[in-house]
């Protein structure tokens, strides 16, 4: 375990490294492609803002107005049937559009119920295996110019139920 700790320690510097000398092997210019490399990034930064600007405004403006309380206890009916708590849904629907403003709302139910409660329990699983779709979606399809997503919508709001869902059983499997 020392030796994996000691390891962390010098990843990033031997990945730099071994990109320079990499580099410096191929007699490329490291300077100028690093230059275009950030412009190239920036570029897709400025791209993207408007997206991020919103889908945070939007998550903002739910939040604040309460309508995430009121939607889980709307959807609870369903999930009670599922032993999902309902404080557990309004993080399930923020983190499919922003990780940040769901950590938020898990700060509240771990000072709530604290971070052992079954719902503390649940809710830390779900963030661990759900995926921030929209934000994901809008960020990479955005990106490389992607029109047609197909079945990456469908895909993913399935696993994140299915990551949900297995929040649960671990949980119940965990406190038994």
């Amino acid at each position: 375990m020392k030796f994996l700790i000691f390891l962390s320690d010098f990843i990033m510097p031997l990945m730099i490294f071994y990109i320079v000398a990499y580099g410096m092997l191929m007699k490329r210019p490291i300077y100028d492609d690093f230059i275009t490399g950030a412009k190239d990034g920036l570029k897709t930064v400025v791209g993207i803002m408007p997206t991020l600007i919103g889908l945070m405004t939007a998550v903002g403006v739910l939040r604040a107005s309460g309508f995430l309380d009121f939607l889980g206890q709307a959807v609870s009916v369903v999930t009670d049937r599922l032993c999902i708590p309902a404080p557990v849904m309004p993080v399930f629907i923020v983190k499919m559009f922003s990780s940040s403003a769901a950590t938020g709302l898990v700060l509240d139910i771990f000072k709530e119920y604290g971070t052992d409660s079954p719902i503390g329990l649940i809710t830390s699983i779900m963030m661990s295996c759900t995926e921030t779709i929209f934000y994901t979606m809008s960020v990479y399809f955005m990106a490389a110019k992607v029109k047609k997503t197909r079945y990456t919508l469908a895909g993913a709001m399935l696993t994140t139920v299915v990551g949900l869902l297995v929040s649960v059983v671990l949980t119940a499997w965990m406190l038994n």
